[in-house]
């Protein structure tokens, strides 16, 4: 897989107002299915987000997830590792934020860090590394086994447009506490994130595959992670628990 040799905008066919509507229709919808998916008991969703700065992962939290009930939902972001987080394995810090059955897991950033930052700043081997797809894929196959939907999105947005929503951050007083100048320094690293990433979706998919979402125009990239999530809950035919009188 050759990320530049994928689109990272919209289809010409797909009209924002249009897109939009269907997006709020679908908001709805995943409401509803994560409330039966609650009440059944039987399954879980965890949804993977990755991509470069400023690709829109808090903004996917905000506006695919923003009429689902707040109690359904648990929300992790993976930064740094703490001493005490250090003093473990790689996916200890992970595991305990995976979704109980009847929840809804959002991973802003996820244990994927730890073979694409880590690899880029030379904070692992390349030997080490590939030890870890292995184990990340064993540790997504046990979470499968147990009933728990993995979806797993790379928000793919090109360089220009990077730029572009650095500049809004440097340039927007309300946005001034999204700006990082670090995040400057590591877009000079996009060749390497490119290479690590498609590393990834080589030896980390065959059984849970990546799904690349276009993300240059937010409202599609919204309207598409929705749909994918809406379809597949959909298709568990899930059912509501009948009425116990005893």
């Amino acid at each position: 897989m050759n990320l530049l040799q994928i689109p990272t905008t919209a289809p010409e066919e797909m009209g924002k107002k249009e897109t939009k509507d269907k997006l709020d229709e679908l908001q709805d919808r995943l409401k509803e299915l994560q409330n039966l998916m609650y009440a059944e008991g039987k399954h879980s969703l965890l949804v993977v987000l990755q991509g470069m700065d400023a690709s829109g992962k808090d903004g996917v939290v905000k506006k695919v997830l923003e009429k689902v009930n707040a109690g359904g939902i648990h929300v992790a972001a993976f930064k740094k590792p703490t001493e005490e987080e250090m003093a473990h394995d790689f996916l200890w810090r992970v595991h305990k934020h995976v979704p109980r059955r009847g929840m809804i897991s959002v991973f802003n950033r996820s244990h994927y860090e730890d073979v694409l930052i880590c690899r880029v700043k030379g904070w692992v081997s390349d030997e080490l590394a590939h030890k870890r797809f292995g184990w990340i894929n064993a540790f997504e196959e046990t979470l499968q086994e147990r009933d728990t939907h993995i979806f797993k999105f790379y928000l793919h947005i090109s360089e220009a447009v990077q730029n572009e929503r650095f500049e809004d951050r440097r340039t927007d007083p309300r946005k001034h506490w999204k700006f990082n100048s670090g995040d400057l320094v590591e877009a000079q690293s996009w060749p390497e994130y490119r290479k690590m990433y498609q590393d990834v979706f080589e030896h980390c998919g065959p059984k849970i595959p990546w799904t690349i979402i276009p993300s240059d125009d937010k409202w599609y990239k919204e309207y598409l992670i929705a749909k994918i999530l809406v379809e597949h809950l959909e298709s568990l035919n899930m059912q509501y628990p009948p009425l116990d009188e005893s």
